[in-house]
């Protein structure tokens, strides 16, 4: 395969500096050289016309086996072969879209994340980068249990541990599966009667036990933690991604700061707004997502979020999309959410989305930049997204989408011109 040249780019190198005008050249799924003028031999050259050249983003919290469901109930109705097909659809959809990279927060079945993973990875179907989930493992009345009395047999996208050594005995036999992450459900839910948000339903044995085995295995553990003590639950145990973190305290606050090396909070703005703004065609309206205390947790969730910036703690766009309101494929909304509720910059966001990005796919150092020697996963985009970051939601803005140094969408035809070896 030719080497890859773009010139006439504005190169937003996802460090946070500003963009410059440049040239970038890819060998193989690498970048090869950045400068202001590269070595264009042998190469085929891809003129940008000025527009946009950037690191592909990276989506914290991925649920690309989610259904567009408009209740747990019916995330668990669609028929496992279905349900494969629909995710491998999503996945292309996600990396039609510009996200590169999943880092996957939970399967809605035990082996779809493996699956459509193996598949990208062989090169049997496009799709981004991905980092498999378990589904969502979770106690007797906690966040994902859909059993009634009389109805014991339905599901939705969990898995059911009471205890050390039955959370200890599914994390095993995920890590035989070969997921990358294990996912727990610690804290409860606002939607859920019976586990809200600020209950903590999981005790301090089962989150060790998981950690325990995500250790033995070299695998990570990703938590839903809204409530303040299971996001402290989370820290003492080690758990490196906490998802959501939206009713911290001040100690809760100051754990997460003390271990800013290597956790990861990723709050799922997208899922809240859209409920609470969104949802009054499936019957939410604002005020009955207001009495089911979602304002209240945005609340103090954007104030949570500005101090944990502060502090340096690595906070990542992410929205739980998946849901009839928040469907998957509106995924880039989060960076404009963060811009609008969190007081980022358009750049700020963007570096989360990107370098921050490249951190939690366990590819700090050469994902998320770009930079010489980094993985060639590369977006040329029509406009600056640092003027206006919400451009990176329109899908005819991506003029080009590179992924390990091969184009899925090349730019159009009359922005690229052969060039023979001198």
């Amino acid at each position: 395969m030719a080497d890859t040249v773009f010139t006439n780019v504005q190169i937003l190198d996802g460090s946070g500096d500003a963009a410059v005008a440049g040239e970038v050249r890819v060998q193989g799924n690498r970048i090869k050289d950045v400068g202001a003028k590269v070595d264009h031999d042998g190469a085929e050259v891809i003129d940008g016309g000025g527009a946009t050249l950037m690191p592909g983003l990276v989506e914290a919290h991925a649920h690309p086996s989610f259904t567009n469901t408009t209740s747990l109930e019916g995330m668990g109705a669609l028929p496992p072969e279905e349900h494969t097909l629909l995710t491998m659809r999503h996945a292309k959809l996600l990396l039609d879209q510009g996200f590169t990279s999943l880092c996957c927060a939970a399967s809605a079945k035990p082996r779809l994340d493996i699956v459509i993973r193996n598949a990208i990875e062989a090169g049997e179907i496009p799709g981004p980068r991905m980092l498999a989930a378990t589904p969502e493992m979770t106690v007797s009345g906690g966040l994902g249990d859909i059993r009634l009395s009389h109805m014991q047999d339905r599901q939705s996208f969990e898995i059911i541990c009471d205890g050390p050594d039955e959370f200890r005995k599914v994390s095993r036999e995920m890590c035989r599966e070969g997921v990358d992450t294990l996912k727990i459900n610690p804290s409860g839910d606002e939607f859920v009667p019976f586990a809200k948000a600020n209950q903590t339903v999981m005790n301090d044995a089962e989150v060790g036990a998981v950690v325990e085995v995500a250790r033995s295995r070299d695998k990570r553990v990703a938590a839903h933690a809204r409530s303040a003590e299971s996001v402290k639950m989370c820290v003492r145990h080690g758990v490196e991604i906490v998802y959501h973190a939206t009713l911290c305290d001040e100690e809760a606050r100051d754990m997460l700061e003390s271990v800013k090396d290597t956790v990861f909070v990723a709050p799922t703005l997208g899922i809240t707004i859209a409920t609470l703004f969104e949802a009054s065609d499936w019957g939410i309206t604002e005020e009955v997502a207001t009495d089911l205390g979602l304002r209240r947790e945005l609340e103090i969730a954007v104030e949570n979020m500005k101090d944990l910036k502060k502090r340096g703690v690595r906070v990542l766009p992410g929205g739980d999309y998946g849901f009839a309101w928040n469907p998957v494929g509106n995924n880039a909304r989060d960076l404009e959410h963060f811009v609008n509720y969190l007081g980022f910059s358009s750049m700020d966001a963007i570096v989360s989305a990107t370098k921050l990005g490249g951190e939690i796919m366990m590819k700090g150092g050469e994902l998320g930049q770009i930079r010489k020697g980094y993985l060639a996963d590369l977006l040329l985009v029509d406009g600056d997204p640092v003027l206006d970051v919400s451009i990176l939601q329109d899908r005819s803005r991506m003029l080009g989408i590179m992924k390990d140094g091969a184009f899925h969408k090349r730019p159009p035809a009359m922005a690229r011109s052969q060039q023979a070896a001198a």
